[in-house]
């Protein structure tokens, strides 16, 4: 070794030098000997100590390294276009990492109607009592916050729980489920309960949504969000293009449901999205979907023929059909400074079995069928860093209704619901944002209503990215 080497060499060179012949210098010289002999053992056993470590190092390194523990992916889900895809587990970093990520969404609102809320109704298409629909309560109030936790469960699994801290100081659990991070192929597995899969806007969460309220078509059909108790399959295809399908099953515990019946399923549901970029700057995703429930004993209120309300109860088959499309566009893929983003959804139900009306009269039964479809188109332009605009249009429409019973007709109502918004917001950073809307509503016939809103929001916490 080099040290061996340069350590001869300084012994040879004191050696050789010469020393005067006085008989007083051999002590010297055995004191200078001695001094070279220590520094060689020295030497030596630092020598033997690098050696060691040296080969230590070389076992270490010979042995595979044990396997990393997968953590948990983000909730958010996937990318946008071509990329759009389950991303792997990514590997855990430390003794923290199965630690749970806490988000807490905050949400405040102000709230302006020229008609009042509490006579909200949808002129023709009437839901079940407790639905959520319309622009609910005036002035000042808190608007629902959302508390979430996640985190991975062992290298297989990852669970999720989303509170709705609603504004009447109740707590409704909105998503409590696990979901599969270590299946190949493709396939992702969830239960427990979800956000459906089906449309665009409905597995969105309320505060990533551009505006304040959710279409008049969501609210007719499936109560503003559809969310069951349930199985979840989704399988993304091994193509460039995005390619997705999936398909549930659940308990039905919602409206458009009202329950299992027995050990069946109330609710089912499929859809499939495809999607991809265009040049640099653009991207986009279509998806078909449908969700077939089987209400029991649904009570609604609706009107007669003399405009009177009447409350009626239905048994049968509720099949929904969703058509969506997006497009967004951004100078270069990047969305910083300028970006838009069209969408539109439409959606088209059936509904078929037997209807008793007039339970708080004459109670008549009789088989029913109808018809209804409804669509809404937004675009949203950020036309500085931090400033977006956008303009809804939306409109609900019954084509056909029967009712097969001996002295009751059910008419297909002339009058269309409609609304238009117009937003502004600002977001000072990625986690507030501040939104003011307006809305010229005209679901309810021969009652319009300018809805005024002011919307707060902050995200607090760790939070992910979310769906394209």
């Amino acid at each position: 070794m080099r040290m061996n080497r340069l350590l001869c060499a300084g012994i040879g060179l004191a050696l050789v030098l010469p020393l005067p012949a006085r008989a007083d210098d051999a002590d010297e010289l055995a004191r200078i000997r001695r001094e070279i002999d220590e520094l060689k053992a020295t030497y030596e056993a630092r020598i033997r100590a690098l050696e060691s470590r040296l080969e230590q190092v070389q076992k270490m390194a010979a042995t595979p390294a044990p396997a990393p523990v997968p953590a948990a992916p983000t909730p958010a889900p996937l990318p946008v276009a071509s990329s759009e895809r389950n991303e792997p587990p990514r590997q855990a970093a430390g003794p923290n990492a199965f630690n749970p990520a806490i988000s807490l969404i905050l949400s405040g609102l102000y709230t302006s109607t020229s008609q009042d809320p509490a006579n909200y109704a949808i002129t023709g298409f009437p839901v079940p009592e407790d639905t959520e629909i319309g622009p609910g309560e005036r002035s000042l109030s808190l608007a629902e916050s959302e508390l979430g936790i996640s985190a991975s469960i062992d290298p297989y699994l990852r669970g999720a729980l989303r509170l709705a801290l609603e504004p009447d100081n109740s707590v409704a659990v909105e998503e409590a489920f696990i979901q599969t991070t270590g299946l190949s192929h493709g396939v992702t597995i969830k239960a427990g309960r979800f956000l459906s899969g089906i449309g665009y806007l409905n597995e969105q969460h309320r505060h990533y949504w551009d505006f304040v309220d959710s279409p008049l078509a969501y609210q007719a059909f499936v109560g503003s969000q559809f969310g069951d108790d349930g199985v979840q399959l989704r399988w993304l295809a091994p193509t460039d293009t995005f390619l997705e399908f999936g398909g549930e099953i659940g308990g039905g515990r919602a409206y458009p449901a009202t329950g299992s019946r027995g050990n069946g399923a109330g609710s089912g549901a499929l859809y499939a999205h495809l999607g991809g970029d265009v040049g640099p700057s653009n991207s986009w995703r279509a998806g078909l979907s449908l969700l077939q429930t089987s209400p029991r004993d649904q009570v609604t209120t609706a009107t007669d023929p003399s405009g009177d309300p009447v409350s009626n109860a239905f048994t049968g088959r509720n099949r929904l059909w969703l058509a969506d499309f997006v497009w967004k566009w951004a100078p270069d893929g990047n969305p910083a400074r300028r970006n838009f983003k069209l969408q539109g959804e439409y959606l088209w139900r059936q509904q078929s079995g037997e209807l008793v009306y007039a339970l708080d009269g004459a109670a008549i039964p009789g088989s029913f069928q109808s018809t209804q479809s409804g669509w809404y188109l937004q675009g949203i332009y950020q036309f500085i860093p931090r400033w977006r605009v956008g303009l809804r249009a939306e409109r609900l429409a019954t084509s056909s209704a029967s009712f097969s019973a001996e002295g009751v007709v059910v008419g297909v109502p002339g009058y269309e619901p409609s609304r238009n918004s117009v937003m502004i917001d600002f977001s000072p950073s990625e986690f507030s944002r501040f939104r003011l809307q307006f809305a010229r509503d005209e679901s309810r016939q021969g009652a319009p209503d300018n809805q005024l809103f002011l919307q707060y929001q902050a995200n607090l916490g760790a939070h992910g990215a979310h769906r394209f």
